[in-house]
Formats: structure tokens, C-alpha cells, sequence
């Protein structure tokens, strides 16, 4: 079988509508599979006014907007229109990215059809809870995401410490990896615009400490806002760059008076607005690979970062950057700390970072799912 033989039902909570790393990911999936002559169909739910026009064919799923977080969506049900789309189609293998109803039902379809299902995590979705005072239930979301991910044949994480992690959660015991890849001409040390950051009120010679990513609380604003707290206590010098938006915006503006937000930005500006920081501070816990830490390390810049699934993958702790216990706001100060007063470290770990970005290149990386859809065919094939 070639990867022209496939034919591959795409089931997204959330394809094009909310701009996010997922997202991003599989539309870069599916543009290469559409280069090699694969057929796919995208199922999932569809808003006036996306945030970007999706790559190749969507079909449209009842959904219903999250009620503490309208701006996303839960998929509800395949509708008769869309299983009838479905059925036409005739997949010969169906990949589901969310554990949603409509992924579950995307599964039971398959399996009746006697069709392989691949699984992509994109999410720790059981760590949301701690972020809401809600942790005592992640025993139960572990268990509910254990049965849907073991009803697929296979799953494919973005890391191997996530895939790892997976194996332990006994999620599923057939889990490879689909890395991410980063663009190397948007994301470069070039970018770097001295004028763009006074522009926003950096001077050249302060020490910029940046975050990227949507603006939400399961990101880690808290322990962010709460490190710099303590530098500003140790009486430590520096400015902030926060690239993203999202509606805990103003809770984080309210912590982080007088910074610089600069908002969503995107293709070269978002290159140029990573490119200017002087240190990325990423202390999410809920990636299972962290792309923005891969944009950042591509442009040159040592990154503090949680010691988590993800960043473990990408970081190599005093190479080229620091991987600290999630949650400790005093290790996360000091390493913070430690790039602001050397310029020396911050360049030297910022070039080993550079140098590790250049082993993602987006296609061999998609190749790869592409080789997985194919061996879970011939796997079927055989019974």
C-alpha cells in the first residue's frame, strides 16, 4: 500500500475555528497527505467567522459551545447527513483527535465496519481539573479517556515522554510518535527587531522574560505571574513579552501592570515577536509536546520550562535550557535569574537549543503518521 491508497476520516473537536497548536498540527497533516494523493475528509464542527480557512474538505458536526468556555465547542452527534457523507466517502481507516461523543462515535462506526482507528493526543486533558479546584476528579477522566483510547487500534503522541506516559496510564500499548515540526523561515534568531521591541517599550539593553500561547489558566498564568513576583522580591531586573490571546486576558494583565501585551500574532510577525524575547518561560503542564518551546528554541532562545511531558522532550536541562518541578515558583525565579544576569549562558543555551530545533522538519514528521495509517491497514488486513 502507498500513502495514494489512503483514504482517511478525520474526525476534530476543533479544526479551524479556535487557532491552536492541535489544530495547526493537523491541517499541516492533512495538506501533506492531499500532496502524496491520499483522500481525506475532515469531520467536524463549523462556525460562521474560523479563525483560519481549513485545509481540505470539512463536513460540518452538530456541536454545542463549552458553557465555561464558549469560545470552544463539544461535538454532539454524526448526523444523518454527515454518516451518510461518511459512508460515500468509504474510509479505509478513521483517525480521531478528541475523546469527544462524536469521536466515540466515530470509533463504534469503525469498529462495526471492522475498520482501523488511530487516536492522536493532543492534550493532557485530565490536568485541566487541577486548574478549576476540580482535582480530585482526574482519577475519573483518566479512566473515562482509558476507554476510549484502548477501543483504538493505536495512538500517536507528539513526544516520547507522552507516549511514555501514556504506556504507564495504560491508555494503550501501541503508541508511536507524530512529533511536531517548526518553520524555519518564520522562526529564526534573524527575526530578532530591536525597533519592534521598543516599540513596546523593551529597551536594548533589558532582559525580556516572554510567554506564548493562548491566554489560559491551564497554561500556568498562575505560577508565571507568581515567579515574577519573586524576582521583582529578590529585586531582580526585567520586562515581560506576552505573545497570545484568550479570555483570561485581563486576569493576566491585572497580574503583569505596565508589561508588554502584544496579542495574537501570526507567520513573520509571530517570528519576529519570539525572536525578540531574551528567555521563554513556559511552566504549562498540560502539553503533551510544546510547540512554542520548539519556536523558541528555533529562534535562538534558552526556555524555563516545567518539567513535564513535552519539554522533557525538547529541553535538555542545563544545555539548553531548565526544566524545573511544575509549581515551583522559587527553582522557576532562580533559573529565571541565572539567564538575566549572564548573557553568556542565555547565548550559549540559546545556540544548543537553535541547533537541537533543526531535527523537525514538518514532512518527515507527517510521513510518519502516514506510514502508521498504512501498517494498522495491513495489520487489519491480516487479522
Amino acid at each position: 500500500m502507498e500513502t495514494a491508497d489512503l483514504r482517511i476520516a478525520l474526525f476534530s473537536g476543533n479544526y479551524n475555528y479556535v487557532r491552536d497548536g492541535a489544530n495547526q498540527a493537523l491541517n499541516r497533516l492533512v495538506g501533506y497527505l492531499l500532496r502524496q494523493g491520499a483522500q481525506v475528509r475532515v469531520y467536524a464542527p463549523m462556525v460562521k467567522e474560523p479563525a483560519f480557512e481549513p485545509t481540505g474538505d470539512l463536513v460540518g458536526i452538530r456541536s454545542l459551545p463549552i458553557p465555561s468556555r464558549s469560545e470552544y465547542r463539544i461535538p454532539l452527534s454524526l448526523s444523518g447527513k454527515a454518516r451518510r457523507d461518511l459512508k460515500a466517502f468509504a474510509p479505509n481507516i478513521v483517525h480521531v483527535s478528541s475523546p469527544d461523543p462524536v469521536g466515540h462515535q466515530a470509533v463504534s462506526w469503525a469498529r462495526k465496519r471492522d475498520l482501523p482507528v488511530l487516536a492522536s493526543v493532543h492534550t493532557r486533558f485530565e490536568t485541566y481539573l487541577r486548574y478549576y479546584n476540580m482535582a480530585w476528579g482526574e482519577p475519573v477522566i483518566e479512566a473515562i479517556l482509558r476507554r476510549f483510547y484502548r477501543r483504538c487500534d493505536a495512538l500517536v503522541a507528539p513526544s516520547e515522554s507522552m507516549a511514555q506516559l501514556l504506556r504507564e496510564q495504560r491508555m494503550n500499548y501501541d503508541v508511536t510518535i507524530w512529533s511536531r515540526g517548526v518553520d524555519r523561515e518564520i522562526f529564526h534568531p534573524g527575526r530578532r527587531d530591536l525597533a519592534w521591541r521598543r516599540q513596546h517599550g523593551i529597551a536594548d539593553n533589558e532582559v525580556a522574560i516572554g510567554f506564548l500561547g493562548r491566554l489560559v489558566m491551564e497554561k500556568g498564568l498562575d505560577v508565571f505571574s507568581d515567579t515574577l513576583d519573586e524576582l521583582r522580591r529578590r529585586s531582580v531586573p526585567f520586562k515581560v513579552l506576552v505573545i497570545g490571546e484568550g479570555p483570561a486576558r485581563e486576569w493576566f494583565e491585572s497580574r503583569l501592570p505596565g508589561e508588554a501585551f502584544v496579542g495574537f500574532q501570526q507567520g513573520s510577525d509571530l517570528g519576529r515577536a519570539v525572536a525578540s524575547m531574551d528567555v521563554l518561560f513556559n511552566p504549562s503542564v498540560t502539553e503533551t509536546f510544546g510547540n512554542v518551546t520548539l519556536e523558541a528554541m528555533a529562534c535562538g532562545l534558552p526556555v524555563v520550562a516545567a518539567a513535564a511531558t513535552g519539554s522533557q522532550s525538547l529541553v535538555d536541562d542545563r544545555v539548553s535550557g531548565r526544566l524545573i518541578p511544575p509549581g515551583a515558583v522559587h527553582q522557576f525565579a532562580e533559573a529565571l535569574k541565572a539567564y538575566i544576569e549572564d548573557p553568556a549562558l542565555r547565548m550559549a543555551h540559546g545556540s544548543a537549543g537553535e541547533a537541537r530545533a533543526a531535527d523537525f522538519g514538518w514532512d518527515a514528521i507527517n510521513g510518519a503518521v502516514a506510514q502508521t495509517y498504512q501498517r494498522l491497514i495491513r495489520q487489519r488486513a491480516r487479522g
